[in-house]
């Protein structure tokens, strides 16, 4: 007898042979250990509503794997700890405001830079005082630990200055608002979020930017993720995605200078 296939029973073979497929494909991608900070607005921050993590280095990392064909298996964690958790092998990839610095990347790899920033300063809005660094000489100072804004200050004022690395970005803002330090000094993009939103007419931003600072995502030593991700950075770029992330998050296109 020959078999007899019903249109019910074929378009059952159809989408169970679809499923096996897909499962198939899923399976084959690999999953990576990603680790950012959970604080550092608007580049990571956790969404109230949602749970999950958010912000502009968020919607970069999404876009690289899914072009450089990885899933993402998201940690977070204090800054202080991400380069030692890619250093030792614990997370294979980072992306949290990582500036690019040569000793950074004598213990682990960068990816291109993918955000131009650079240091400034911060005080309460009816501080006159403060304009450059330089008026800092004898004040109290918050900063982060582990961050390249605390390297700073201990080279150009080191004991003229009384100089607390806090272990968040909210700790160091409250102490400014609290009237615990005279000033913050920190990452020119997280200062002037902050002062647009929670510190906004209790705050304000002052002097030039410091030390002109690049951001790379980062990777364990001899990471294979390196390359591809340089090539989605680029792709990116060429086709127009990286521009309309950076507007969705700071409003404009960036500078070509």
């Amino acid at each position: 007898m020959k078999p007899i296939f019903t249109k019910t029973a074929i378009a059952t073979a159809l989408t169970v042979g679809f499923a096996s497929t897909t499962t198939l494909a899923t399976a084959d991608t690999p999953t990576v250990n990603v680790v950012t900070d959970p604080s550092f607005v608007p580049f990571e921050m956790m969404d109230p509503e949602s749970g999950e993590m958010i912000g502009f280095d968020m919607d970069i990392i999404n876009e690289v794997a899914e072009r450089a064909g990885f899933e993402i298996n998201l940690t977070t964690m204090e800054f202080a700890g991400i380069i030692p958790a890619v250093q030792t092998g614990s997370q294979e990839i980072a992306i949290a405001g990582v500036t690019i610095t040569e000793e950074r990347a004598e213990i682990v790899d960068f990816s291109d830079p993918y955000y131009d920033s650079g240091l400034q300063i911060i005080v309460r809005a009816d501080n006159d005082d403060v304009e450059t660094i330089e008026d800092l000489v004898g004040l109290s100072i918050a900063t982060r630990i582990g961050s390249t804004s605390y390297d700073f200050l201990q080279e150009q004022l080191g004991d003229d200055a009384d100089i607390t690395p806090y272990p968040g970005n909210s700790d160091m803002y409250m102490a400014l608002l609290g009237r615990n330090v005279d000033a913050a000094f920190y990452d020119a993009p997280n200062v002037a979020y902050f002062a647009q939103t929670r510190g906004e007419g209790r705050t304000k931003v002052v002097g030039p930017l410091y030390e002109g600072q690049q951001y790379g995502i980062v990777f364990h030593k001899g990471s294979e993720w390196v390359e591809p991700t340089n090539e989605a950075l680029a792709a990116m770029h060429e086709d127009g995605t990286y521009d309309e992330i950076y507007e969705k998050w700071f409003g404009e296109s960036p500078s070509e200078d």
